[in-house]
């Protein structure tokens, strides 16, 4: 029997085409689960759907407190069902749950975030310059939007399409890779039950090519927001570009960590590890690109090396492992050629680069990896590795820390270590980068917009400009005291 698990306008459907996929855990091959597979046919439908809730349904017309109030009540099962949503999470990537409950309280605090901020916004008044005109901006909900996310972070990348999205009063229908559905499948049962209207929350399952095509090609869908990898957001902004459509996109980056010789060396040293090997170096923000000074080269890197070599691997649910395994054995493939053609282009593999063997064979293990010695246009510095990679560039001036920092054609996420607090401002200032840190690395707030500079992508995400990017401004024009203008005299014709 076809399983039934797309969300198309309140209801639980199978596929047109009765397809199906079998999902199993990247950490052992287990089975988790066999989800339905959609055609071009059921997204089309669920554009249909959502176009006609936007068009004539009550959700664009509630007010926006009681939209915001809707959004708050996700926040508050997403924390009931905390633990059955993180065991989903990490049995579809692989990720250690611990991992996933953190995941799950940010995802809480973005529902909670947007519910609160979406009954604040109630535009604002323009000074005309004339005691007779009211003239107001208003933000008004923005159409349909298609939201397509990610496998690393399956919920967490919904989530910051998704609170937006119903907070400005748009419909949607949602997208999520094709590997990790499951968290997708529970959202929409949250969405249910907190009473959001049939139409509005739609879920189609499969392929991005087959599934996720018709969202940005489609007339119907008045914005795309895509997070994933620069190659296919290529394809959906030119896609996206026959309509005209409102296109956000966030396509991950290459991420420099600068470190330098005044850096508290234990915080600095920890917190590279983190940058670098956190979900296996499967975060978009990922610091992969370790950029040290040059006169703490030897002592920092050697340090990095031993604490990478101690590193555990192991299952989402091994209370002894520090990591998980890669997404797909087809990711894994990609990330062991990256790392080989690294070392041909004279790259020194310091660590890693190795599958994990033993118990850990049956899964897509892949050993921290540490390429030192690397230098400006070698392909592992150039491009997006997605693993648990890190390289090491040296500097000796702050002006060269600067410039190799800023020689990426991404520009997501940079982080900064020193003592010197007005060095700290400084760098900061210059780097290219959408989010720095200055003595850390990975933390975000969802107050705070995320994106990129360059090819990174298009928008932001999160902060008041994310639930503007699901919004169209209005500007209202009154007078309230109308005047013949007199511009064209009245003359016989």
């Amino acid at each position: 029997m076809t399983p039934a698990t797309l969300f198309i306008d309140g209801r639980w459907e199978a596929a047109a085409s009765a397809g199906v996929r079998e999902i199993r855990c990247p950490a052992d091959g287990t089975p988790v689960g066999t989800v339905s597979e959609a055609t071009a046919e059921d997204t089309e439908r669920a554009v249909a759907v959502a176009r006609r809730a936007f068009d004539d349904g009550p959700w664009p017309r509630t007010p926006a407190p009681e939209r915001g109030d809707v959004v708050l009540r996700v926040a508050a099962r997403l924390r009931e069902r905390k633990e059955e949503f993180a065991r989903a999470e990490s049995l579809d990537t692989g990720k250690r749950v611990v991992e996933s409950r953190i995941d799950m309280d940010d995802i809480a605090n973005c529902f909670d975030y947007y519910g609160k901020l979406a009954g604040q916004d109630a535009g604002r008044l323009v000074d005309a310059g004339d005691p007779n005109v009211v003239s107001r901006v208003a933000y008004e909900p923005l159409g349909v939007c298609g939201l397509i996310s990610p496998w690393n972070y399956p919920l967490l990348q919904a989530a910051w399409k998704v609170a937006p999205a119903l907070a400005a009063g748009d419909t949607f229908v949602l997208k999520p890779s094709e590997l990790t559905p499951h968290t997708a499948i529970l959202l929409m049962e949250v969405l249910d039950e907190v009473g959001v209207p049939a139409g509005v929350a739609n879920l189609v399952l499969g392929a991005g090519p087959v599934a996720g095509a018709p969202l940005a090609e489609h007339p119907d869908v008045d914005l795309v927001s895509f997070t994933g990898g620069l190659a296919t957001g290529r394809t959906i902004a030119a896609a996206a570009a026959g309509t005209v459509k409102k296109v956000a996109l966030e396509l991950g980056g290459k991420n420099p960590n600068v470190v330098f010789a005044d850096a508290d060396f234990d915080a600095a040293l920890d917190n590279a590890l983190n940058a670098a090997f956190v979900h296996s170096g499967q975060v978009c923000s990922a610091g992969a690109r370790l950029v040290v000074e040059e006169s703490l080269h030897g002592r920092f890197v050697d340090e990095l090396v031993r604490r990478a070599r101690g590193i555990r691997m192991g299952g989402p649910f091994d209370d002894s492992a520090d990591t998980g395994p890669l997404i797909s054995a087809a990711h894994r493939d990609k990330v062991t050629e990256y790392v080989r053609r690294g070392v041909e282009e004279g790259a020194v593999l310091r660590c890693g680069g190795t599958w994990g063997e033993g118990e850990l064979a049956d899964g897509f293990y892949y050993a921290p990896t540490v390429l030192d010695g690397v230098r400006s246009g070698m392909s592992v510095v150039v491009d997006e590795g997605f693993g648990p990679v890190v390289t090491v560039e040296t500097f000796s001036t702050e002006d060269e820390a600067v410039g190799i920092a800023n020689d990426t054609r991404y520009g997501l996420a940079a982080g900064v270590w020193t003592q010197d607090a007005g060095k700290g401002q400084r760098v900061a200032q210059r780097l290219r980068h959408g989010t720095v840190w200055i003595n850390d690395f990975h933390p975000y707030l969802p107050q705070a917009e995320w994106g990129g500079y360059g090819q990174s992508g298009v928008g932001r995400e999160l902060g008041p400009t994310g639930l503007a990017e699901y919004q169209e401004a209005k500007h209202i024009y009154q007078n309230i005291d109308p005047q013949v203008t007199g511009w064209f005299p009245e003359r016989e014709g």
